[in-house]
């Protein structure tokens, strides 16, 4: 009979990769949760909110993130683009994640193997600002089978960082 692993019980080794995600002005307290709780399954070691007002206090942020917030470093920046120029400066490939007019699959992007990466994801409704669109070096996207254009920000940033992690940093 199979039997489901415990945490603790669970062997798995602890990596991190140089990747900074940026949000782009993100609310919802639960897409928040999510996003720590994907960091930091996924090795990420840094979050920057932008334009967002993140109450830690919030159920949903707390039961979404279950813990994670206290795992993974953030920082707040009410200025996306200084954000991504600070990173810019420090040598991070910056990448949006959005579909555009000249976006990539994040399949095919053209990337050196242990570049640092800033990955940028968007407002839930808004998607990535215009002028950080224009600001990222790339904007890529994840190809979509279905009839709709987008999914949950969380969904979109969990394959996003999955294909990065595993195209350019897992040989």
């Amino acid at each position: 009979m199979i039997r489901q692993l415990s945490h603790k019980e669970s062997n798995h080794s602890e990596k991190v990769f140089p990747i900074v995600l940026i949000c782009d002005g993100l609310k919802s307290p639960s897409n928040i949760g999510g996003i720590f709780r994907v960091c930091d399954a996924l090795g990420i070691p840094e979050i920057i909110f932008c334009n967002s007002q993140i109450n830690f206090n919030s159920p949903r942020l707390q039961k979404t993130a279950r813990n994670t917030q206290h795992h993974v470093s953030y920082s707040e920046n009410k200025n996306t683009l200084n954000a991504v120029n600070n990173l810019k400066d420090n040598g991070f490939k910056i990448i949006a994640l959005e579909i555009t007019d000249s976006s990539e699959s994040i399949e095919n992007l053209p990337l050196f193997d242990n570049q640092k990466i800033a990955l940028i994801i968007g407002n839930e409704n808004e998607g990535v600002s215009d002028s950080i669109l224009t600001n990222s070096d790339q904007c890529a996207h994840i190809d979509m089978n279905g009839k709709n254009s987008s999914m949950n920000v969380v969904q979109a940033t969990s394959i996003a960082l999955y294909t990065l992690i595993n195209k350019f940093y897992i040989s």
